[in-house]
Formats: C-alpha cells, structure tokens, sequence
C-alpha cells in the first residue's frame, strides 16, 4: 500500500510540475519580452507585500 501512494505521489508531482513547464513553453516569445518581466515581477512584489502585510496585521 505504501508503494502505491508513494507512486500516486510521484505521478501527481510530475504532472503539477508539467502544466507550469508546458505553458511556459507555449508563451516562450512573451515572456523574453522586457514588458512581461516587468509585469511579472510587478505582480510578485505585489503578492509578497499581500503577504507581509496580512503577516504583519495578524495576531
């Protein structure tokens, strides 16, 4: 039993880490371009700063 899970664990792992490496293939031409990285790293810093200030108003 504990190999099976551990299989089922390994193939849902492998797919998760397949969606992201397929779309990044697939949108490969846009986000070389300068305007993507600033959009991304805009949404990043934005995500991180949700974060810290929900950590930083929590009790």
């Amino acid at each position: 039993m504990g190999l099976l899970l551990t299989a089922v664990h390994v193939l849902i792992g492998l797919l998760w880490s397949a969606v992201p490496i397929g779309c990044a293939r697939v949108l490969q031409g846009w986000l070389r371009k300068p305007q993507a990285r600033r959009l991304l790293d805009r949404i990043t810093g934005t995500v991180i700063g949700v974060f810290g200030m929900r950590l930083a108003f929590s009790n």
